[in-house]
């Protein structure tokens, strides 16, 4: 493969020997990444497609891509920044989703650097949003790097650079895990701990009302480790919704813990951490017969996203923290993605 073409979707590898990761320059996107279980056996853990064509042609439900200019929803597409209204697209009617038509998980990234395998293999991609892109003010300068920072830990370092005007950011990674192998079925039996003790409860349209409530004796609580389906059934067609993280004492590379997924089958375990206020915990709800890698069909509840993130709707949220980055300043955040069996 060649590894420096501008303009050609391609999948890149890292591997250190023990895990194994492939990641497209078509939305910075994760489409592969396997990891030892107990007995060493590797499994591809992440929902995805053996090639780039699915991804170019729209097939995924956002399946493993970084997501933006601003990650979930803005509500009915409209917010208002120093004076001035904005419009976005409404593509998951009646709000905007994800950036828009066509986010940054739908760009074609540059690679900056990759060093496939040794010590710590990492990829490095930029993409540069131009002023006005899907409706937002201001010009971009993104970069996100992807490294395997020790035998089974993976990091991502997202930066982005508000170049001449101020304007929300707020970039996730939209991953769908099922650690037991992609094809393995769905993850109601995976158990979960988020270290989040309130929600931003949403509306009909799954945009957040700006109230902040205690998960304490709802279905939502998931401050001990429990089953994912063990309340499924009384959250409507599944979680999808935003966690704001506590910040525990506990802290790794200056990062708090936000989840542990855990599946009893093969005892593979993922930690989460991340130095954002929030997490979208998402249980494809919306998945329905996907064929993927291999020919595996993904069905609902076939994978599970932890997408850390600014809260859904903050710009037009006075009370949440603010997405907003001032001309000239950086966003950063980070994922350490912790795996063990």
């Amino acid at each position: 493969m060649a590894e420096q073409s501008k303009n050609t979707p391609e999948i890149f590898e890292l591997n250190n020997g023990t895990m194994q990761v492939k990641i497209s320059n078509y939305g910075a996107t994760i489409t592969s990444l396997s990891v030892p279980d107990k007995n060493g056996k590797l499994a591809d853990v992440v929902l995805g497609f053996d090639s780039v064509d699915p991804y170019v042609k729209g097939l995924a439900p956002f399946f493993g891509c970084i997501v933006g200019r601003v990650a979930n929803r803005i509500k009915e597409g409209k917010f208002s920044l120093n004076g001035v209204d904005y419009t976005l697209a409404i593509n998951k009617p009646p709000n905007s989703l994800h950036g828009g038509n066509k986010g940054f998980d739908k760009k074609i990234w540059e690679v900056a650097g990759h060093k496939k395998d040794g010590d710590k293999p990492f990829i490095t991609f930029k993409y540069h949003s131009a002023d006005g892109e899907e409706g937002y003010p201001g010009a971009v300068s993104v970069t996100a790097t992807y490294t395997l920072t020790s035998a089974t830990t993976m990091r991502l370092d997202m930066e982005a650079v508000a170049e001449n005007k101020d304007t929300p950011i707020s970039l996730a990674q939209h991953t769908y895990w099922n650690l037991s192998g992609h094809d393995s079925g769905n993850i109601l039996d995976h158990k979960i701990q988020i270290l989040g003790s309130h929600i931003t409860p949403v509306d009909e349209y799954t945009v957040p009302t700006g109230e902040i409530l205690p998960v304490k004796g709802t279905p939502f609580d998931f401050t001990k480790e429990k089953r994912i389906g063990e309340s499924i059934g009384e959250v409507g067609i599944g979680y999808d919704h935003n966690y704001v993280l506590d910040c525990p004492d506990e802290e790794k590379e200056g990062l708090k813990h936000a989840a542990k997924l855990s599946d009893g089958a093969s005892s593979r375990v993922l930690n989460l951490w991340t130095n954002v206020p929030g997490m979208q915990f998402y249980t494809g709800n919306y998945v329905n017969g996907v064929v993927g890698k291999g020919n595996a069909v993904y069905g609902k509840h076939a994978g599970v996203c932890l997408e850390t993130q600014g809260f859904p709707n903050a710009i037009n949220q006075s009370n949440f923290p603010s997405v907003v980055v001032k001309a000239g300043e950086k966003y950063q955040h980070t994922m350490l993605f912790e795996f063990s069996a």
